[in-house]
């Protein structure tokens, strides 16, 4: 086979791939029918530029968490999305299924968009900083992050959402740079890129710490989030 051949072969099989996650992820999220019709061309543009991004990371090997990841985590949701959740890494069911926010914190995180936001989850996109699990979900090291957050980047850049919330201390670092506890730094505004950014606990501090007070915190941003991104910038 000539070498043109083979890059057009290598080529063909990241677009399976690709074809192959893509349908995988709108099974995994009840979806069995797929009307061409519903997606104007600016939403398949962008749907296209996120697969870019994701045929990108498809061999990364920036640091050490792909040594031993079973799928990388890109993220998923409304490619147009006003909304988007950054957490800070995948845990052991997101490793196996390759979806963020799938296990019990994920489950909690869909309870706090559909009841406390009053959305379903395909209306907002989810992502983490980084797209690897951490051995024993341990948090994310800087130099993990620092090989990570230029696709997070990208994929801010690609989607143009109005509003972030930043979902635990790691995420609120990384995206604005806080060294506060986030007790202190959740329910106020950050920016980032001239993008509002709302950090509040993750899913699995509240989980820990399921009292009324942590809840209502909770559910107080993301409706404070919402409330800007309706508005705008």
């Amino acid at each position: 086979m000539i070498k043109g051949d083979e890059e057009s072969a290598h080529q063909i099989r990241d677009i399976l791939c690709s074809l192959k996650e893509y349908i995988y992820y709108m099974m995994s999220s009840g979806v069995h029918e797929i009307y061409s019709g519903s997606i104007d061309s600016y939403e398949h543009e962008v749907l296209g530029r996120l697969e870019d991004i994701r045929r990108k990371m498809r061999h990364c090997t920036r640091c050490k968490l792909s040594q031993h990841r079973t799928n990388i985590v890109f993220g998923e949701g409304n490619p147009c999305a006003k909304v988007l959740f950054v957490g800070e890494g995948p845990g052991y069911e997101e490793d196996q299924t390759g979806r963020p926010f799938v296990g019990n914190a994920g489950k909690k995180l869909t309870e706090i968009i559909e009841r406390g936001m009053q959305m379903s989850r395909d209306e907002v996109y989810i992502c983490n900083i980084v797209k690897c699990r951490p051995p024993n979900n341990r948090d994310p090291q800087e130099d993990e992050i620092r090989a990570c957050i230029p696709f997070l980047e990208e994929q801010i850049d690609t989607i143009k959402p109005e509003v972030i919330i930043t979902l635990g201390l790691q995420a609120a670092q990384a995206i604005v740079g806080i060294r506060q506890p986030i007790s202190q730094a959740r329910g106020k505004w950050y920016k980032y890129r001239g993008i509002p950014v709302m950090p509040t606990y993750h899913p699995s501090f509240v989980l820990r710490s399921y009292t009324t007070a942590v809840r209502r915190q909770v559910w107080d941003d993301v409706r404070e989030a919402l409330r800007a991104a309706k508005e705008g910038r």
